[in-house]
């Protein structure tokens, strides 16, 4: 997958009922205030950074994807010029809000309000999320969004996370286990065998199920876990099924007709209006103990 059909995944996902509210609930999980230094690891197009740094918070995000790391730069060019608008200036898209030349933007989301802080500079570095560039106790906040289900080893990311976090610090993950989709289809158990052939193609599928395992394990206190579901009746997610269907493929699940047919399907009720997917996403949160345990 190119860096420019990956973003677009992840504009797509953004745009999806509930996405925004999910993205602030986990800012409101670090606690974090104005000033306060924050990693977001595995940071994609740069959008939570960007979003960070508009509440006035001093945000660094890694990727270790060098061409994901040019598009959020480009993305959050102007953040902090003095009258920017955070997001827009940074070209990324929004329901409801039209780019036009100039990095400017005309009409309003829906519910939005001018947001006080001065937006922060945004700064981003290429880093392995397991042995990060940063010294012991750098960060009051770490945020990993859909990123330790593509690790082997995700409790050496949180052992990581909590040595760049300060005492008294903030982590919190979120995403999806990916033997959890609901998709409804008129193939229920060709659908399931899908589903999880795909999670079993991915290095930790299970891995949100276990964030507070990681967490515990870590040393982490005042762990708590929720659940959102983000729900698509709209078809706008249907790619993510070509992504299903080539990992069915990859592993003899089924024919090829099959497995076409089963495509036509989800695209006729996208068509139709009759489409349905369901992604449960687990958000945990933990606080570094401010004395050793």
């Amino acid at each position: 997958m190119t860096t420019e059909q990956l973003l677009a995944r992840l504009d797509r996902a953004d745009a999806l009922p509930g996405a925004e509210e999910l993205r602030e609930a986990t800012y409101e999980l670090l606690r974090c205030e104005l000033g306060d230094r924050v990693l977001d690891v595995g940071c994609g197009g740069g959008r939570a950074v960007a979003e960070l740094c508009g509440r006035g918070v001093r945000a660094v995000g890694a990727d270790r994807d060098p061409g994901m790391l040019a598009a959020a730069r480009a993305r959050s060019a102007g953040l902090a010029a003095p009258g920017s608008v955070p997001l827009m200036a940074g070209g990324f898209p929004e329901p409801g809000v039209v780019p036009v030349p100039g990095g400017e933007a005309s009409g309003t989301s829906a519910g939005s309000s001018p947001r006080t802080p001065a937006p922060a500079p945004a700064g981003f570095v290429e880093a392995d999320v397991l042995r990060l560039p940063f010294a012991d106790g750098e960060f009051r906040g770490y945020r990993a969004d859909k990123v330790l289900h593509e690790l082997a080893d995700p409790a050496a990311a949180v052992a990581e996370a909590r040595r760049v976090l300060a005492p008294g610090g903030r982590a919190v993950l979120c995403g999806q286990d990916w033997d959890t989709l609901v998709l409804d289809s008129d193939r229920p158990a060709l659908t399931r065998a899908i589903v999880h052939a795909r999670a079993d193609a991915i290095a930790g599928p299970r891995a949100a199920r276990q964030y507070r395992t990681l967490l515990v394990d870590a040393g982490f206190t005042e762990i708590a876990v929720e659940v959102r579901t983000v729900v698509d009746t709209a078809g706008r997610l249907r790619p993510l099924l070509d992504g299903l269907a080539t990992a069915a493929r990859t592993a003899g699940l089924a024919t090829d007709a099959r497995i076409d047919a089963w495509l036509r399907e989800q695209s006729a009720r996208a068509t139709a209006g009759r489409f349905f997917l369901a992604i449960p996403i687990f958000v945990a949160s933990a606080t570094v103990p401010n004395s050793p345990q």
